[in-house]
């Protein structure tokens, strides 16, 4: 499995289902994939996972979702990929772009948090449920790259976020 393959499988997935139940159609979908591609999703979805580990866009989650542990950060990420290739490519070139999208600016207007838990197991609950099995643990390795440290400062100065997120900080009135 490559990239390419797993977000035709992600599209495929929102294209079928409501927003809420990407994860679970996608996971869905794999299931029919043959046993090794499954396996290897999993290094694809820990690769884009690593790749989206940025402090900017913690910054947005955090801004987005009120604040955002190391866990809510994670779960932020998986919602991230069930939004497609196109949103989550946005979102790692501008984190600040995410003010567009229209399920932030529902977040925004009625006090909703973005995550799915769910996204993070998507290759787990397929493997399982096409062999019966536990994914094996050596099938992937987590890599994840050190955070930005010109990024490192707290989420709540206002000051910071509203200038390297003008957009977000609008939306949510972070002040």
């Amino acid at each position: 499995m490559d990239k390419q393959t797993f977000w035709q499988l992600i599209e495929t997935a929102r294209a079928d289902a409501a927003a809420h139940e990407v994860a679970p159609r996608a996971a869905e979908l794999l299931a029919g994939f043959p046993e090794a591609e499954i396996a290897a999703a999993q290094q694809v979805l820990w690769d884009l996972l690593a790749e989206s580990y940025r402090s900017p866009l913690w910054a947005a989650a955090y801004v987005i979702n009120g604040g955002c542990s190391d866990d809510g950060f994670d779960y932020f990420r998986g919602w991230l990929l069930t939004q497609g290739r196109a949103t989550f490519d946005a979102a790692l070139a501008d984190p600040d772009s995410l003010a567009a999208h229209p399920a932030v600016r529902e977040a925004a207007a009625e006090g909703l948090e973005l995550w799915d838990e769910e996204a993070l197991s998507i290759v787990w609950t397929a493997y399982e449920t096409a062999t019966g099995r536990e994914l094996p643990a050596d099938s992937f390795t987590i890599g994840y790259p050190p955070l930005d440290p010109s990024w490192d400062f707290d989420f709540d100065d206002e000051e910071q976020v509203t200038t390297r997120l003008p957009c977000l900080s609008a939306l949510f009135d972070y002040s």
